[in-house]
């Protein structure tokens, strides 16, 4: 099963978008083998907020032929948690998958076990962002048996359709989280940004599919 949490969140070459908490979004990944394996994603980030009757009329296999794909991951719905986003690179063309306008925002080389990352694994994100959780809002973190910090940037509706916001404080108490990890909800005294590192973003994923972003050290 492809768990992979490798996505673009990219607009034109110095884009901002803003209001972004509690947007709807979605992606296709698909990833083929050309002499080395390559995930190409599409997404429709500057398009729409992924309307649910075109997202739920996709059929993942149709997509699959039609791609010459290995395999497909339909990656959403998901939900921003965060307040704005600026972001940088360049994307393709928009095109059509059933009715649903997409584009592709990145093509990323893998190996193969990018393919099996089980929860709370790091994964490399080719990106370049600057995502701002605004003063006053509420994160949702986990911090590793190590140290590392990460926060939430999206909830999902892949694995629980009835995940919502209201729901996030109280999630650490369901979540099968590794020993020494902890999962802590608070509310920001100002801005919190969060950047990749030389265009590499780490995240880690839940076992609902909810993705976190490598932040630092806690304090």
């Amino acid at each position: 099963m492809l768990t992979l949490a490798a996505c673009r969140e990219s607009l034109p070459s110095g884009a901002r978008e803003t209001s972004l908490r509690g947007v709807r979004y979605c992606e296709i990944i698909s990833v083929t083998n050309d002499g080395g394996l390559t995930a190409d994603v599409y997404g429709i980030q500057g398009l729409s907020d992924c309307p649910f009757e075109q997202w739920e009329a996709l059929d993942p296999d149709a997509i699959q032929e039609e791609l010459g794909a290995l395999t497909i991951l339909m990656n959403g719905p998901r939900f921003w948690l965060i307040d704005s986003l600026e972001a940088f690179g360049e994307i393709g063309e928009p095109r059509f998958f059933g009715e649903l306008e997409m584009r592709r925002l990145a093509s990323i080389a893998l190996s193969p076990g990018d393919l099996s990352h089980g929860p709370y694994t790091e994964r490399s994100v080719v990106r370049d962002t600057e995502f701002t959780f605004a003063k006053g809002s509420e994160v949702y973190e986990l911090i590793a048996a190590g140290g590392k910090l990460y926060v939430m940037q999206s909830y999902a509706h892949i694995v629980d359709d009835t995940l919502d916001e209201a729901a996030l404080p109280s999630l650490g108490e369901s979540l099968q989280l590794p020993e020494g990890w902890t999962y802590r909800t608070r509310v920001l005294d100002e801005d919190y940004v969060v950047v990749d590192q030389d265009g590499i973003a780490t995240v880690v994923q839940d076992e609902l599919q909810n993705t976190y972003q490598l932040v630092g050290l806690a304090e």
